[in-house]
């Protein structure tokens, strides 16, 4: 098994990576397929029409998500690592007047938004919560390529035959070392990590850091790592400098800069409050969740509803703990994306699929280990952080009030990070010792998953999202 730390940590655009960046990317990846005339089954030139429609999750709560949006921008071939914030709204608003797609393979197409752009409000497709088909046409209405996209959380695509193959893989081929050929530690659970760290003497940073350079060398993994810091850094400085109502008609309102203001002026006076770290985290993770709820920059961590956990416990780490180190922020990303990889591909990241639970709650397990790694701990520590954090987090339900990644999820990304903290400090107040294992855990959180009710997986149909004030 291996997930890279950029599978997991992805530059992208708010607000969701399974509802915005998923779609986009699933869109875009079609047009590759058109171009090609799909292996030259067909002439590219013959495509005249393109439609799309969004099923389960990605319906329910599609416009909160800004989906059609995503699905849109992707069809013009926008990237969501890669989107320039103006050129976009002008090339969206020239297709909402024309109805037109000018591709460079096929030429001018059709795709009417308000038509061609269907939500299926009907039963979920039976392979995942989140689903896109898109279909191509020639002048006689006949469908040169068609395909269900799936987007699996945390921005990652598959098509149904890619999906449908990876789950009749054997649970046996799952951890089996030949899908992982030229990777130093393939580890695909929590016990092969802690007994691969055992026999080498290697911390789970340095097998991770082994595993990446292995693929793209020590400079250029390097300068990555200090491209997603970099981002996810400039993502809280922008929140906390931004005030307004965040868009999507519920009239939320940015608090981040209101906040770092008391908090900066409070910060030299005698009525400091010993809590006041708890509110600095909270701070550093709303003002990422009110970039992401904007439409702003952001990065998986690993989906964009839960982008502020890591980011916040990172900045924590760099700016109020002491003997800190510039490689103990890449010791943090690697080591939380081990971490990551290990919950997604044993369990879930999305929240249409488990919840909450599987984005809030593995950023929080994410955050805690590598912040226990950060500050010296042990691979049992880390892999003790890890559960406590996610174990804390079991049964959270994904319940978006009108879809939108503003109500609970802001305020929710900072209980996170507070979480994330106190699980590290217990995990390195012991010795690694604990009674309930990390796969353990984590198997637990796919089992609640897949037995918590459809109206509370990302559907606004259950929860918070149908309590609401009536004032």
């Amino acid at each position: 098994m291996f997930l890279s730390v950029f599978d997991i940590f992805k530059i992208g655009i708010g607000p969701s990576s399974s509802h915005t960046m998923g779609p986009m990317t699933a869109a875009v990846n079609f047009l590759d397929r058109l171009s090609g005339g799909e292996g030259g089954r067909f002439n590219p030139s013959d495509v005249t029409k393109i439609t799309a429609s969004l099923h389960g999750s990605l319906a329910f709560t599609g416009k909160g998500h800004a989906t059609d949006r995503a699905v849109m921008l992707g069809l013009l071939g926008f990237r969501p690592d890669a989107v320039d914030a103006d050129l976009a709204e002008k090339r969206l608003a020239e297709l909402r007047s024309t109805s037109v797609l000018r591709l460079p393979a096929c030429g001018d197409v059709v795709f009417d938004p308000e038509n061609d752009l269907v939500f299926d409000y009907g039963p979920a497709l039976p392979l995942h919560a989140n689903a896109l088909k898109l279909s191509a046409m020639n002048d006689a209405g006949e469908t040169l390529l068609a395909d269900t996209y799936y987007s699996i959380g945390g921005g990652f695509v598959m098509t149904e035959a890619e999906l449908v193959a990876s789950e009749k893989a054997p649970d046996a081929d799952l951890h089996d070392e030949k899908k992982a050929v030229g990777y130093p530690y393939p580890f695909g659970s929590a016990s092969e990590m802690l007994k691969m760290g055992k026999d080498s003497r290697l911390t789970i940073y340095e097998m991770k850091r082994a595993n990446e350079e292995s693929v793209i060398g020590a400079e250029t993994l390097n300068a990555r790592l200090d491209a997603i810091w970099n981002v996810m850094d400039g993502c809280i400085e922008r929140g906390l400098s931004l005030e307004g109502i965040l868009p999507g008609g519920l009239s939320v309102k940015r608090r981040a800069k209101a906040i770092h203001q008391r908090l900066l002026d409070q910060s030299g006076s005698n009525s400091k409050q010993p809590h006041a770290i708890n509110d600095w985290l909270s701070v550093y993770a709303m003002a990422v969740n009110e970039e992401n709820a904007a439409g702003g920059q952001v990065v998986t961590s690993p989906t964009n509803g839960a982008a502020g956990v890591v980011p916040a416990v990172i900045r924590y780490y760099r700016d109020h703990c002491v003997d800190v180190t510039r490689e103990g922020i890449d010791t943090f990303l690697l080591t939380a994306a081990a971490i990551g990889g290990l919950i997604k591909h044993n369990a879930s990241i999305s929240g249409a699929e488990c919840g909450c639970q599987a984005e809030v709650g593995s950023a929080s397990a994410m955050a805690a280990a590598g912040l226990c790694a950060a500050l010296g701990g042990s691979n049992e520590q880390i892999e003790n952080a890890a559960e406590i954090a996610l174990e804390h987090h079991l049964g959270m339900t994904c319940d978006p009030v009108r879809g939108l990644v503003q109500v609970p999820c802001i305020e929710r990304n900072g209980m996170g990070a507070i979480k994330a903290v106190s699980a590290a400090s217990l995990a390195l107040h012991g010795d690694g010792a604990h009674f309930m294992p990390l796969d353990n855990c984590i198997e637990t959180m796919r089992q609640t998953g897949q037995d918590m009710r459809e109206k509370y997986k990302e559907t606004s149909l259950g929860g918070l999202a149908v309590n609401l004030p009536e004032c």
